[in-house]
């Protein structure tokens, strides 16, 4: 982290680590997770990083202003470029553009993941909580950002029962209403397969998945119509 620090201050540019890593850091519990937001072109921060690494590699994806390095001893770095998210419908793919932090951490999912940690060296460990997660983590309470949030991404409520397993976190009570709202609309059916398989397995790799599923059998979130490949099929929500 000082070195993407250095690397940023060295490029004009202002980096945080991001999201999950800051949730466990206040949590006190290991990550290995390591997301960086950059105030400026992370794709090329992402380059200068790697090339500070030898055998390192970066996969970059250009539509959505990100790069990921993969280092040799097997740690993966994710860059992001600070942008906003637009959705031309419910459950599409995001439309991105650069902006700043407070726009990046209002993008994502649930308050605990909107927090940032500058690593420029005149800021150096000061925490951006502009939309209050460090209390969130003390209440243990999982909340969504914006009322449309579970709509735009429907991919939100099979992680609100996933952060509610793992971390044994309750979900705040508006943001539950807004939940079982979506899934009564039928959200989740504008997910793409591939979409839903990859969090349902994210679910089964957990360390209490029968817990996390259990959440979603009481929210009436229910298989969806088509089949999401044999790990849906052999664990049915119902």
């Amino acid at each position: 982290m000082r070195q993407i620090g250095a690397l940023a201050d060295e490029s004009g540019m202002r980096a945080y680590l991001v999201g999950g890593p800051v949730r466990d850091l206040a949590l006190k519990i290991p990550s290995t997770d390591l997301d960086i937001t950059v105030e400026g072109e992370g794709m090329r921060l992402a380059g200068l990083f790697a090339a500070e690494h030898a055998g390192a590699k970066t996969v970059r994806y250009p539509a959505f202003k990100t790069a990921t390095v993969f280092l040799p001893n097997g740690r993966v770095v994710d860059f992001a470029t600070a942008r906003k998210e637009t959705y031309a419908r419910p459950g599409a793919l995001p439309s991105v553009t650069a902006s700043v932090l407070r726009d990046d951490l209002f993008r994502r999912d649930f308050t605990i993941n909107a927090m940032a940690v500058a690593l420029n060296a005149a800021a150096w460990g000061k925490i951006r909580d502009p939309f209050n997660g460090r209390a969130d983590v003390r209440s243990k309470k999982i909340r969504v950002l914006h009322h449309k949030s579970f709509i735009d991404d429907p991919t939100r409520v099979l992680r609100a029962a996933r952060f509610a397993g793992r971390l044994r976190f309750t979900v705040a009570s508006r943001t539950l209403k807004l939940l079982k709202e979506a899934v009564r609309a039928k959200a989740l059916d504008a997910l793409k397969v591939q979409r839903y398989s990859k969090e349902l397995d994210k679910i089964l790799k957990e360390d209490d998945p029968a817990l996390t599923l259990g959440y979603l059998k009481a929210w009436g979130v229910k298989r969806p119509a088509a089949p999401c490949g044999r790990h849906v099929i052999e664990y049915a929500i119902e």
